[in-house]
């Protein structure tokens, strides 16, 4: 029961990244007068708002592809469900940070839950190597 409850935990947590995918294209706004991925101190500066939304969504996908992969391996008994667990964190967080715009206020909106989850997960997975199911 607990590995289903685990994949499924990261298989939604991929399909939230998804949602960044929306906002990311402008197809709506995940909360009102959310801007990000705007401003990012790193991709706006060097490729400007447009383009570097457009990294956002690329690095989105990839990022949801491997939760959603990694849970879909769990559910199926694959042992290479870890590894690809622990790349789709190290690079939801390096995306979340790369695309931070450098203002402390509403970190919510900047996917500081994200880094959070990201922070967990790997924890357990890649430090402790819980859950281990054995295969």
């Amino acid at each position: 029961m607990l590995k289903f409850v685990v994949a499924a935990f990261f298989i939604l947590h991929g399909l939230v990244h998804l949602l960044y995918c929306g906002q990311c294209l402008r197809l709506y706004e995940l909360q009102p007068g959310m801007v990000w991925p705007d401003g990012s101190w790193v991709f706006s500066r060097l490729l400007g708002d447009e383009r570097a939304r457009l990294v956002a969504v690329v690095a989105l996908v990839l990022a949801a592809s491997g939760f959603v992969v990694a849970g879909v391996g769990l559910a199926a008994r694959q042992a290479w469900w870890q590894p690809v667990v622990v790349a789709a964190v190290l690079l939801s967080a390096v995306l979340f940070v790369l695309f931070w715009d450098g203002n402390w206020q509403h970190l919510d909106e900047k996917g500081a839950f994200a880094l959070l989850i990201n922070g967990a997960v790997f924890a357990a997975v890649a430090l402790f190597r819980w859950p281990n199911f054995g295969f």
